[in-house]
């Protein structure tokens, strides 16, 4: 009877090719998972960037309103507004002589990443909407990659 008992192996542990098929399927994850993850991190500093400036275009909205021109940067600065660019950007406000559109450059002093490198620039651009008091933004880039988050992020703005 003993010897049926020392005949019987018992299993501990994992087996190689057990062990091999898990790092596999953690490998084929993390290169799905790192890029998504790194489109995620641009797009939400873009985005920061964006909301960063939203009380620069309610100024800019609420003079045009009031005066019929947007403000530059020395209107808004006479009007005791400070421009505070967000972390790692250079923001600048520009109106045209005709005063129909008003212009925010977002210029991004450091890379956000391989889509968005150093110097690239988010313009939004105010135009009042035709028959109506509401004013409407639209956003354009330069610099950025193209097709990428980046460019898909602006594209939706």
């Amino acid at each position: 009877m003993k010897s049926m008992k020392m005949m019987k192996k018992v299993q501990s542990g994992f087996t190689l090719i057990e062990l091999m098929i898990v790092v596999a399927i953690i490998g084929i994850l993390a290169a799905v998972a790192i890029p998504q993850y790194q489109d995620y991190v641009v797009r939400s500093k873009l985005a920061a960037a964006v909301a960063g400036v939203e009380s620069i275009k309610l100024a800019m909205a609420e003079t045009y309103q009031m005066n019929g021109t947007f403000p530059a940067d020395a209107d808004l600065t006479s009007a005791g507004i400070t421009v505070v660019p967000p972390v790692g950007t250079s923001v600048a406000v520009t109106a045209p002589s005709s005063g129909a559109q008003g212009v925010i450059t977002i210029t991004f002093t450091t890379a956000l990443g391989s889509s968005v490198p150093a110097n690239s620039t988010l313009i939004l651009t105010a135009a009042p909407a035709t028959g109506a008091s509401a004013i409407r933004w639209a956003a354009t880039q330069s610099g950025m990659v193209a097709n990428s988050a980046a460019t898909n992020f602006v594209a939706k703005l």
